[in-house]
């Protein structure tokens, strides 16, 4: 009986995880592991004779011709969406294939998953790649940020409050607010006022009173996106409390949902296709061409 040494094998062997292992060992781009790590990754890997399939062999030759994408707890939204058809584009005009998967996953089902697949590049939406500060991905929420607070100052607001969802969204809520708070800085304003406006109308009707007795100056809320701007302004209509006239309220993704909410929910539109096309590039070690329209803009509508 011939008994097969897999990426968990090597794992154990070399004291880091099997998704570790993976990217080791099929030199999947944009990964920052150490090189002592990665020389004893290799060298469990001899040892126990660890042999990959033969799609992994294909990829070590360069004939890889797929690119793995993970969203993590990254929500379906229009960015999103559009992320994905702008790295879905970009890869079939360079002769490659787009492989998604959704929501989150343990480590050992990742590293399964990047076995069976063998991408070429991993993009990952929840880790290092995409999901933290200092990426191109989430540097481009900054100025996009910036541009959602700049609106409301240039309408006289300079009392802000940002929307924030309830629920595990992984690193995305804390970079969106300490962007927000360097743009508020920039702008010569106070900071903003976090307020947490959960995932129902309930939820949102009691943080509008909260922020409506505990800061009874501020005149503007910022959402984090277009769902928890448009509970802050039912929340708020609940209350008899007139938009934009007494409370303005913007938006961050332009969903089609707040164009059609009465009044309709000015909102920042994002050219996430844009994002996407130009993290199709660097997976595949390509220098993304310049800029050539705005990636970020106001969508006015009636609710500032």
């Amino acid at each position: 009986m011939v008994v097969r040494i897999t990426l968990k094998d090597v794992a154990r062997a070399s004291g880091v995880s099997p998704t570790t292992v993976s990217f080791v060992l099929n030199n999947t781009p944009g990964q920052t592991i150490p090189e002592l790590t990665r020389q004893r990754v290799r060298q469990s890997a001899t040892e126990l004779g660890y042999l990959p399939h033969s799609i992994a062999r294909a990829l070590r030759e360069g004939r890889s011709r797929v690119v793995l994408l993970t969203t993590g707890r990254w929500r379906g939204g229009q960015s999103l969406d559009s992320f994905i058809a702008g790295v879905s584009g970009e890869l079939r005009a360079r002769g490659h294939n787009l492989v998604v998967h959704y929501g989150e996953q343990s480590d050992e089902s990742l590293a399964e998953l990047l076995e069976a697949v063998s991408p070429r590049a991993v993009l990952d939406l929840a880790g290092a790649d995409l999901g933290q500060e200092g990426s191109d991905w989430t540097d481009g929420l900054a100025p996009a940020t910036a541009t959602q607070l700049r609106h409301l100052v240039d309408r006289g607001h300079t009392a802000i409050a940002l929307a924030l969802p309830s629920g595990d969204y992984g690193a995305l809520v804390e970079i969106r607010l300490s962007q927000s708070q360097r743009a508020a800085e920039a702008l010569g304003i106070p900071p903003v006022t976090p307020v947490v406006v959960g995932q129902s109308r309930a939820e949102a009707r009691e943080a509008m009173r909260w922020l409506r007795h505990e800061h009874p100056g501020i005149t503007a809320v910022a959402g984090f996106d277009d769902d928890t701007a448009l509970l802050a302004m039912g929340a708020l209509a609940d209350a008899g409390v007139a938009i934009p006239e007494t409370m303005a309220v913007i938006g961050f993704d332009d969903a089609r949902h707040g164009a059609i909410w009465t009044p309709a929910l000015t909102s920042v539109h994002i050219d996430a296709e844009a994002y996407g096309r130009r993290a199709a590039c660097a997976a595949l070690g390509i220098e993304p061409e310049e800029w050539t329209g705005d990636p970020s803009y106001i969508v006015l509508r009636e609710s500032t």
